[in-house]
C-alpha cells in the first residue's frame, strides 16, 4: 500500500467525483480508476459505491479515509521534521489543545518565541483528552494540553501556573443567579450540561458519593455550544470559569461550585520524544517561564 495511492484516494473522497479528483492530482481518469481498484483489491473490499455522476464511500471507505488522513498527516510531518533539522531558526510545531482560559500561557510564550524567532510556524487543534492524546501517541502531534492528570508512564508532563477553577452558567434572572455558589443541593435533580471528560473525571471529584443525585441533559465537547442552550432556558452548563461571556450585556452569570472545585492543566509530550530543534527550544522556554509562574 502506497502513500501515493492513500493521497489519491483522499482526493476522490474529498471530491466524491472522479473526473475532479483526476484534474486535481493531474493524472488521467483511467489511471486513477485503476489506482483505486488496485487498492480495493489490495485490501479485498469495496471502497466506493459509484454513481451517475457521483462517488460515495462505503462503510469500508469511510474507515479507511480516517487512517488514510492520519497515515498523510504523518508522513508530512515526517518530512517537515526532517527538513528542519539544519533549520535552527524555523519549523512547524503541532499542538493539541484542551478548551482552558490556562492557554493564554502558552500563547504568551508564543508570542515572545515568534519575536525571537519568527520562521517558527505553529498549527493548533482542539480535543478532549482522547481526542489529543490520539494524535499524540500516533506522532500527529509534537505537544498537547490536557485538563486532567497525565499517563506519567507514557508522558514527560508540565504543569501550567495555575488550574481552573468550576462552577455553573446560568441565566442571570434565574432562581440561583443571587448566590454566591452552588451546592449539590442547589443542582440536584436540575438538567445539566457538562462536557462528557468533566463529568467522568471531575464531577465526581466535587460530589463525592452523590452523583446519583446530579442529572446530565446533555454533553458537549465545546463550553459555547452548551452555553447557547443554557440561553433557551433548557438547563445549566458546568464548566470552567472565563470560558464563557457572562458580562452584564450577556444574560448568563458564572456561580463557582461548592466545595471549591478546581482542574490542573497540563502540557505534555511523549516519552523518549525527538524533537526538531525549534520544538527543543520551544520547550526549554516554557519550562522556564511556567516555572517563573510556580
Amino acid at each position: 500500500m502506497e502513500l501515493r495511492t492513500m493521497r489519491y484516494f483522499l482526493a476522490v473522497a474529498r471530491e466524491e467525483n472522479m473526473t475532479r479528483a483526476a484534474e486535481m492530482l493531474h493524472i488521467t481518469q483511467p489511471a486513477l480508476s485503476k489506482q483505486l481498484k488496485s487498492l480495493e483489491d489490495e485490501l479485498g473490499k469495496k471502497l466506493f459505491t459509484r454513481h451517475s455522476f457521483s462517488i460515495e464511500l462505503t462503510e469500508e471507505g469511510i474507515l479507511l479515509r480516517k487512517r488514510a488522513e492520519d497515515l498523510v498527516k504523518m508522513a508530512d510531518k515526517i518530512t517537515a521534521e526532517f527538513l528542519a533539522l539544519d533549520d535552527v531558526l524555523g519549523g512547524d510545531i503541532y499542538f493539541g489543545l484542551a478548551e482552558s482560559r490556562q492557554i493564554r500561557h502558552l500563547a504568551a510564550a508564543i508570542r515572545k518565541f515568534k519575536s525571537i524567532y519568527p520562521d517558527m510556524r505553529y498549527h493548533i487543534t482542539s480535543g478532549d483528552t482522547e481526542q489529543v492524546t490520539e494524535k499524540l501517541d500516533k506522532g500527529i502531534l509534537d505537544f498537547a494540553v490536557l485538563a486532567e492528570e497525565p499517563n506519567t508512564a507514557k508522558y514527560h508532563c508540565l504543569p501550567f501556573p495555575e488550574p481552573d477553577l468550576w462552577g455553573a452558567v446560568m441565566p442571570k434572572d434565574c432562581a440561583l443567579a443571587d448566590k454566591e455558589a452552588v451546592t449539590i443541593e442547589d443542582l440536584a435533580g436540575l438538567p445539566l450540561f457538562c462536557s462528557e471528560q468533566g463529568w467522568r473525571c471531575d464531577i465526581p471529584r466535587w460530589c463525592g458519593g452523590q452523583m446519583d443525585r446530579l442529572r446530565l441533559e446533555g454533553s458537549f465537547r465545546l463550553s459555547y455550544n452548551g452555553s447557547l442552550f443554557v440561553r433557551e432556558g433548557l438547563g445549566y452548563l458546568l464548566t470552567f470559569r472565563h470560558l464563557i461571556d457572562t458580562s452584564p450585556e450577556s444574560g448568563l452569570v458564572f456561580k463557582p461550585l461548592s466545595p471549591r472545585l478546581e482542574t490542573n492543566i497540563y502540557l505534555i509530550w511523549k516519552k523518549y520524544q525527538a524533537f526538531t530543534p525549534i520544538a527543543e527550544r520551544l520547550l526549554e522556554m516554557l519550562k522556564k517561564d511556567f516555572k517563573r509562574y510556580s
